[in-house]
């Protein structure tokens, strides 16, 4: 008799477990960018916003927490409830990179769940109006010849950028004067358009397409796995004979550790419900980026190997912030 009431009772509350479960979000969700506005990462993640706030019908908003490569922001969703109502859209190096080279507050392969790979983004190697010479391969011979004579921008220390400088560097012999910005979002445009260093290594966006198309600044290489369609004519770092510099930026989202499998395989399946739409990735291909689709183990793996690739090129090549 005990057993047939406990089954009904179950069965009255299994309704209401059901909808509580399946019902997600039910409140506003917040994205945290951790680079400066404008930025590729920024401007993906605000398109990717509007898409999942009209599939979810609540307010999903998108909040800049720039700073220390990255860390600070991923340092604020690291320590955010474990909801699903906080996420991190970023690149993966302040998890597989930043770590390695500065000290951060963080567990990187421990204090977050990955939810879903967005995007691949190559990495240009651009001329700003400062500098004096004409070609990728008159850059090398500048930083060999007269040591620090270049100065080169970075979106931070232990970014990708900061790792590509540094393998410039130790293959060449040559050694640039780094200068590594909070992001790659309006500062350091304004600055590289106004003179203020020599090379920028920075991400595609449209914004920076359109300043390469009005000859703002000069494509000398390209990081990335082939020569861009919009840069055909442009060499990679690849052929010119730098390929441990040959690096690429993975984009995506991520949430703090103890995140329900539930709501990551929900969050997953509609972020990738979402990059599907033939639009998203136009958007995302047309600002010269590449869109990507996965599940979180595949995310988490791509996590892992990036990690202890990074560990073995970070000392060999001695890297450190400074």
């Amino acid at each position: 008799m005990r057993r047939i009431r406990f089954f009904i009772f179950c069965l009255v509350l299994l309704p209401g477990l059901v909808i509580a479960q399946t019902i997600f979000p039910d409140r506003p969700v917040k994205i945290i960018v951790p680079y400066t506005a404008s930025g590729v990462a920024d401007l993906i993640a605000r398109e990717l916003a509007t898409r999942l706030s009209n599939k979810w019908n609540q307010p999903v908003v998108v909040e800049n927490r720039a700073g220390a490569g990255a860390t600070l922001g991923m340092d604020y969703v690291a320590k955010s409830e474990a909801n699903g109502y906080t996420l991190a859209f970023s690149a993966v190096s302040p998890i597989t990179l930043s770590p390695l080279v500065i000290s951060v507050p963080y567990d990187p392969l421990k204090d977050f769940v990955a939810v879903a790979e967005v995007m691949y983004s190559p990495v240009y190697f651009l001329a700003t109006p400062k500098l004096g010479v004409k070609s990728f391969e008159e850059v090398i011979t500048a930083i060999k010849v007269k040591p620090g004579s270049i100065s080169i921008a970075s979106s931070g220390y232990g970014t990708v950028g900061h790792l590509m400088v540094e393998q410039l560097q130790k293959k060449s012999g040559g050694k640039f004067t780094h200068i590594p910005y909070k992001g790659s979002g309006g500062q350091v445009l304004t600055d590289a358009m106004g003179g203020q260093f020599d090379i920028l290594l920075i991400n595609p966006t449209a914004n920076v397409n359109n300043l390469i198309e009005q000859q703002k600044f000069r494509v000398l290489a390209v990081s990335a796995p082939q020569r861009m369609a919009s840069q055909s004519q442009t060499k990679t770092l690849q052929e010119f004979g730098y390929p441990e510099a040959n690096l690429v930026s993975l984009f995506g989202f991520f949430a703090p550790k103890r995140t329900p499998d539930d709501i990551v395989i929900k969050l997953n399946t509609q972020i990738n419900q979402v990059l599907s739409d033939l639009s998203v990735q136009e958007g995302i291909r047309k600002s010269q980026n590449v869109p990507v689709i996965g599940t979180p183990g595949e995310f988490s793996r791509k996590i892992q190997r990036d990690y202890l690739e990074n560990a073995k090129i970070v000392k060999e090549a001695n890297i450190t912030a400074e």
